[in-house]
């Protein structure tokens, strides 16, 4: 019985751990896009330093879960549970790397005027936000359900993507003195889109630990 708790309250630590890592990134993503919005370079730099916690805590997950494996031989259930703690870790360090490639836009793009007020792109990304956060709250409770929910937005995203891209590229055709800078917006729907997706990975590993079966959610 002792040994079980030990191995129960390691479980819960592993779990804040994958939690923190997650609200970290979640707030790097916001502060990311309220930088394009506002154009605050200085915001953008602090966001490409603070993704260095983050790196860290996935090596703290991994070490975490190896030392787990390596002393309580787990099976069934509980290997699942460290097994797709490792992976939604994963999914998680990659979508911060997103925010962070936003900040470098938000760089890139500079202080030069927007070519238009930013609508489009900051409703891409609430969706997105809020599927990141339903992914969370979803690994949090175990909740499969959640997690399919979830999932469904993801073709709500695509269809955004896919809307905001043909219109920057007609603004594009028409004014090819702001290549540039619509380039830069282009990338960062690419990569709200992106998280979108691995947001839906980590959903698909969430229905994997409670019915134990692979399902694609990413059709």
């Amino acid at each position: 019985m002792i040994v079980r708790e030990e191995f129960q309250s390691d479980l819960n630590e592993l779990k804040e751990l994958v939690l923190k890592q997650g609200e970290l990134t979640k707030i790097a993503l916001k502060r990311s896009v309220d930088a394009l919005i506002h154009q605050k370079q200085d915001v953008a730099e602090e966001i490409k330093l603070g993704d260095n916690e983050i790196d860290d805590l996935e090596v703290e997950i991994n070490e975490k879960i190896i030392w787990m494996i390596a002393k309580q031989q787990p099976v069934a259930t509980d290997l699942r549970r460290l097994i797709t703690a490792l992976k939604i870790a994963s999914e998680i360090e990659r979508n911060a790397d997103f925010a962070v490639n936003i900040a470098k836009s938000v760089i890139r793009i500079g202080d030069t005027p927007l070519y238009k007020p930013l609508e489009d792109i900051p409703k891409m990304a609430d969706e997105v936000l809020i599927m990141f956060d339903m992914a969370l709250n979803a690994f949090k409770n175990e909740d499969h359900n959640l997690a399919l929910e979830m999932a469904k937005m993801d073709d709500k995203v695509d269809d955004m993507y896919g809307k905001i891209i043909t219109e920057l590229m007609v603004h594009m055709a028409k004014n090819p003195d702001i290549i540039a800078q619509v380039s830069e917006l282009a990338f960062v729907c690419r990569y709200l889109e992106r998280v979108a997706d691995h947001t839906t990975n980590i959903g698909e590993n969430i229905v994997y630990l409670i019915k134990g079966k692979r399902f694609d959610l990413n059709e």
